[in-house]
């Protein structure tokens, strides 16, 4: 939030400043075009020289002085970038170029107060000013100035998500939330159906502790805008408070089934309905034709809770389905690529364990726990001298974890087994009742 805007500001800095060159000898027109052409290529220094040859011939014409401030500004030559900028100003006090580049100047040294002042000169000449000052106030601390200035920019061009955040910081820096509760009120009498008022509204006195409240204005909201989804976004969880669960149910398959509805506020409340029906199984239904009806992509958090939640439940076969969704989303994710392994060889999918297992090493070939599945997996497919090798090479890696290494020995007694090496089998076995392990 505290950038300067001037990425935004609507100046177009392809224009020149108004200040022809007029009736000027040659030798000046060369050296102030050379300036530019060696500014176009970055040679800052060699721009510097040609403008200062420019002032030898005529030192009264303002685009000179506001081309070397600029030059001096690029070097970090900041002292020689604002004098050079001041000369220029006072020439043309009222060039909206100058000024902005004056304010650029400041800004880069974090010369708040400077910037400030430069600012309020440019304030007139758009509204992106108005909303940097703003954010200079509030780096300043000076947080009634922000929010008179965002007000007044909320009446002149309406309510924008940039300035609703931040006065959401400036209450949360200030811990006001009785202004912010009190002007969101008066919004909403204002104009009832804005929906973003009301979800404001909800969430700041969720935040001091007011539920009650909260759910009065939920409720006011879901009868103001009936086919309003962000609603249920907080009714879910009072109805869960109340104990009305059937409501609290049909918010949450609302919420999922919402397109509007960003992955990541989804995720959320399926990590909640997933808890939920893990205490109350009879719910299990619901859940389950809620996800399978969302017709929007579910992010990786979503799918790896679904996929615990079916691990959980006993459906293997649906919990690799959700694990093998998210680990397209992300790849390298270690305890995805394990547990994926896992549920295949408990599946019998050896083959695939066997490649799954083959793709996690080359990302993960420190880790004893995927030498031991591709093991596993070798074995269930008669490749016993392959598992061997694995097994072994995973035992190198393998740190102060009894309970690991045994089931490392048993793998390879296994494995010597099926290559009809009794001798060395039975040598494993032992090897794996000789660790205790303890709970």
């Amino acid at each position: 939030m505290l950038t300067p805007l001037l990425a935004l500001s609507q100046v177009d800095f392809n224009q020149k400043p108004d200040d022809d060159l007029g009736n000027v000898t040659d030798a000046y027109q060369d050296h102030f075009f050379e300036a530019l052409k060696q500014k176009g290529i970055e040679n800052y220094e060699l721009a510097i020289k040609a403008l200062q040859k420019c002032l030898d011939i005529d030192s009264q014409k303002p685009v000179i002085y506001f081309e070397l401030g600029k030059n001096y500004n690029q070097l970090k030559k900041f002292e020689a970038a604002e004098q050079n900028l001041k000369i220029a100003i006072k020439m043309q006090p009222d060039n909206e170029w100058f000024l902005d580049e004056l304010y650029d100047v400041y800004y880069k040294q974090d010369d708040i107060d400077n910037a400030i002042k430069t600012l309020k000169q440019l304030v007139k000449y758009h509204p992106d000013y108005k909303q940097d000052l703003a954010t200079l106030y509030i780096k300043k601390e000076r947080f009634k100035d922000a929010l008179v200035l965002l007000d007044e920019l909320d009446a002149s061009l309406g309510e924008d998500e940039v300035r609703n955040t931040m006065r959401n910081n400036i209450y949360n820096l200030t811990g006001d939330a009785t202004d912010q509760i009190q002007r969101l009120k008066a919004r909403i009498l204002a104009n009832p159906t804005n929906e973003n008022n009301y979800l404001q509204l909800i969430y700041r006195y969720s935040q001091t502790g007011k539920t009650k409240d909260a759910y009065e204005v939920a409720k006011t909201l879901l009868n103001a805008i009936p086919e309003s989804k962000y609603v249920h976004l907080a009714l879910y969880k009072f109805y869960l408070e109340e104990d009305q669960v059937d409501m609290a149910v049909s918010s949450m398959k609302r919420v999922l089934n919402a397109p509007e509805i960003e992955e990541s506020s989804k995720s959320k409340v399926l990590k909640d309905f997933v808890q939920f029906v893990e205490k109350n199984p009879q719910y299990q239904k619901d859940l389950i034709e809620a996800t399978d009806s969302v017709n929007t992509q579910k992010d990786t958090k979503s799918l790896t809770n679904l996929g615990s939640f079916y691990l959980k439940s006993g459906d293997k076969e649906k919990a690799l389905q959700n694990y093998k969704a998210a680990l397209k989303q992300t790849p390298s994710d270690f305890k995805l690529l394990r547990d994926i392994i896992l549920i295949q060889i408990d599946l019998k999918q050896y083959q695939d364990a066997l490649q799954q297992s083959k793709n996690a090493l080359e990302l993960y070939p420190a880790q004893p726990i995927l030498y031991l599945l591709n093991g596993v997996a070798y074995i269930n497919l008669g490749e016993a001298k392959s598992a061997i090798e694995s097994l072994e090479i995973g035992l190198d890696f393998l740190v102060e974890n009894p309970k690991m290494e045994r089931d490392f020995y048993l793998q390879l007694s296994e494995a010597y087994k099926l290559s009809n090496n009794i001798t060395k089998s039975k040598t494993f076995a032992k090897k794996a009742e000789m660790i205790k392990v303890t709970n």
